[in-house]
């Protein structure tokens, strides 16, 4: 019986109001504000102070940016979709960089056709300020 009881006792936090559920019993994601933001046509799942690597965008590093083609925004659980989200997201430009190489090469076999092409995407280092 009183294996039982201690075992109640355990996950009794489960039945507890969310502020009081204690700290190591929390999910990872509890309480924190992302959002998901169309940037140069791509989504991007964004919280403040990440920072990311997106399609090359206008700007010099240090310049600001401001997104306001925001799809959803979870702030604590009070979900916003769609046409109700009225917010925007700050970011910083930190810098540029070439992607990897890729490398398209075509061939016709038996007939001496060879050709390799190859290219870089450029792409930008963001850091997301805040969601406001």
């Amino acid at each position: 019986m009183e294996r039982n009881q201690e075992r109640y006792n355990f996950f009794s936090y489960l039945s507890l109001e969310s502020d009081e559920i204690p700290y190591l019993c929390r999910p990872k994601f509890w309480k924190i504000m992302f959002a998901v933001v169309k940037i140069a046509g791509q989504q991007f799942k964004v919280e403040a102070g990440q920072k990311l690597y997106v399609p090359h965008l206008q700007g010099n590093t240090g310049d600001k940016v401001t997104f306001s083609d925001v799809l959803l925004v979870d702030n604590g659980g009070n979900i916003s979709v769609g046409g109700d989200v009225a917010v925007k997201v700050n970011a910083e430009i930190l810098g540029e960089r070439q992607g990897d190489k890729v490398i398209a090469f075509k061939m016709k076999r038996r007939k001496g056709f060879r050709k390799k092409i190859g290219h870089r995407k450029l792409y930008t280092q963001l850091k997301i300020e805040s969601i406001a």
